[in-house]
Parts: C-alpha cells; sequence; structure tokens
C-alpha cells in the first residue's frame, strides 16, 4: 500500500495543473486535496470530518502558503510541533518568492520551497519531480513506518 500525496491547494487553476502534473509523473500514489488550512490541520490530526481515517502520514504534504481560514506557515508550525508529524516532509509550493515568507517557513522546517512556475511545462516538471522524488526516492527517517511502495517504470526495479 502506498502512502497518499496531501495536497492543500485553494485556487482551482493551481489546483488543476498540479492534478494534471501530478497525473503525468505516473506516480501510483492517491493525491489527497483539501482546500484550506484548517481541513488540513482537521485531516492531519485525524479530527473532525477526518477522524475516522486510517492512522499513518502522508508521503509528503504539499501545501500552498496563502490558504483560507489557517495559512501554511500556520499548517507547517502545527506539523512541527506535534511529535507523530514532525518528521512528515512538508513542500511549500507557492507563488510567493517574498524573502520573508521564504524565512519564515525555513525557520519552521520546511523540507523545500516551490515557487510555482509561471510556465505550464515548467509547472508539469517541478511538481512531477516533486511527486517522484517525495514518493518514490526519499527514504523516510529511521523510525518511521514504511509500507511497501510499488517501482514505477521511470524508477525500475521490483516492489519492496
Amino acid at each position: 500500500m502506498l502512502k497518499p500525496i496531501l495536497l492543500v491547494e485553494d485556487n482551482p487553476h493551481d489546483l488543476e495543473l498540479t492534478l494534471v502534473a501530478l497525473e503525468r509523473s505516473q506516480l501510483a500514489n492517491e493525491v489527497i486535496v483539501l482546500r484550506d488550512g484548517a481541513e488540513a490541520l482537521d485531516y492531519l490530526f485525524r479530527r473532525g470530518a477526518h477522524k475516522d481515517r486510517g492512522e499513518g502520514n502522508p508521503a509528503v504534504l504539499l501545501l500552498d502558503l496563502k490558504l483560507p481560514k489557517v495559512d501554511g506557515l500556520e499548517v507547517l508550525e502545527a506539523v512541527r510541533n506535534a511529535e507523530p508529524l514532525r518528521s512528515m516532509p512538508v513542500v511549500m509550493l507557492t507563488s510567493s518568492r517574498e524573502e520573508p515568507d521564504l524565512q519564515r517557513a525555513y525557520g519552521l522546517g520546511v523540507n523545500a520551497y516551490v515557487v510555482k512556475p509561471v510556465e505550464f511545462k515548467d509547472f508539469v516538471a517541478a511538481i512531477s519531480d516533486l511527486g517522484i522524488f517525495w514518493a518514490v526516492l526519499n527514504e523516510p527517517p529511521p523510525g518511521s513506518a514504511r509500507l511497501a511502495r510499488r517501482r514505477t517504470p521511470r524508477s525500475g526495479g521490483d516492489e519492496q
């Protein structure tokens, strides 16, 4: 069973582009889409509408910076302050190039800060690379639950 990719994005256009890009990367991971920071926290902390979701963390959290209800930096801070979530990879996926946003994200422990490219082909390539790295190539920290994952044709090999 593969760990899902959690995508938190409120912009319908960026959401559609991100989903197309992930699909083109041929990842077998389920993509769970949430539209605001409050819902992301409910999902991650298994409360509210998500109280019955299965245990375990996503393979990666792709997190927009500017979100309704609770912004991406607040979500990141909550994730890094919660022991069961602390080691989960978080990638800030945003259109903000503002230095204070970048500094705060890294100060809170983001794993990567990716500015969304304007050109479609560049956007697709960036998202595909992110998905493949975090969902297939990245080794989770020692002691974290590791689910078996199927290798994609791009990465070669058999199931682990």
